[in-house]
């Protein structure tokens, strides 16, 4: 199927980005198998609303599965372990598709977070304050529990 149809049919009444069908039990699958990198960037950053805002872990969008989606900031992380050199068509796809939707995707190699997990966490959280200063035009959105 080509990128028009995702576009144009990618949104449901109720406002839900769609996904093809088929993904639900794979991204089921990999919630249930996470792989050592994606368990750090998890529980140490994005679980619980560490980071005020609620990520999804496997989000299937359109035809493709986001390792890490935040819907209120409209932004995805994905973790690229050494298969992705091969798979490099496949990135530029997702991230033109997503881009498309106003998402913006922040790509860390596994190399990274293995070896700098720090970088790796401030270079999320520095991403996440961009983004929400950009989405919201210079003020942050109040949200519940996090009034100061």
């Amino acid at each position: 199927m080509n990128d028009d149809f995702w576009e144009s049919k990618l949104i449901s009444r109720r406002g839900h980005l769609k996904y093809l069908e088929k993904l639900r039990n794979l991204s089921r699958n990999n919630r249930k198998e996470l792989t050592k990198t994606e368990r750090f960037i998890w529980y140490e950053i994005l679980s619980g609303r560490k980071t005020e805002y609620k990520f999804l872990r496997q989000k299937p969008i359109g035809k493709f599965i986001l390792d890490f989606y935040c819907k209120e900031l409209l932004l995805a992380i994905e973790i690229d372990g050494g298969y992705h050199e091969e798979r490099k068509y496949v990135d530029e796809e997702r991230d033109k598709f997503l881009r498309n939707l106003n998402i913006e995707t922040l790509r860390i190699s596994t190399n990274d977070i293995l070896h700098d997990s720090k970088k790796a966490r401030s270079k999320i959280l520095t991403l996440i304050n961009e983004r929400k200063v950009s989405l919201f035009k210079g003020k942050t959105a109040k949200r519940k529990g996090f009034e100061k």
